[in-house]
């Protein structure tokens, strides 16, 4: 196999990654919002069936715990799906994992 092909196929399979952990975080979004407002509307529900106005009801923050805890879950993940650089991004693994090849080649050499 020709390196320009192995190449391509390298990049493709990188972008087929990004994709999918693209395509990843938008699933976990999704369920984070339907979960959730199912969670809220039965709280919600379920105070003003004990007699709360719809106000006490609305602005409990017990409603919202479950939105702020897994809302901090899913900053973690959009940051690590859409930000490339810095320490934890794929750049900075791969980064490492070519300086390591080339510090194996110079002891091999040396």
């Amino acid at each position: 196999m020709d390196s320009r092909d192995q190449e391509q196929q390298d990049k493709y399979a990188r972008a087929q990654k990004k994709v999918d952990n693209i395509k990843g975080f938008y699933t976990h979004l999704l369920v984070y919002i339907c979960v959730n407002l199912f969670i809220s509307i039965k709280k919600i529900v379920r105070n003003l069936d004990n007699g709360e106005t719809f106000q006490e009801a609305f602005f409990d923050f017990g409603t919202y715990v479950v939105w702020i805890a897994w809302g901090i879950g899913i900053a973690f993940h959009a940051f690590n799906v859409f930000v490339d650089n810095g320490m934890l991004g794929r750049n900075w693994e791969e980064l490492k994992i070519r300086e390591y090849m080339k510090q194996e080649e110079r002891r091999k050499w040396s």
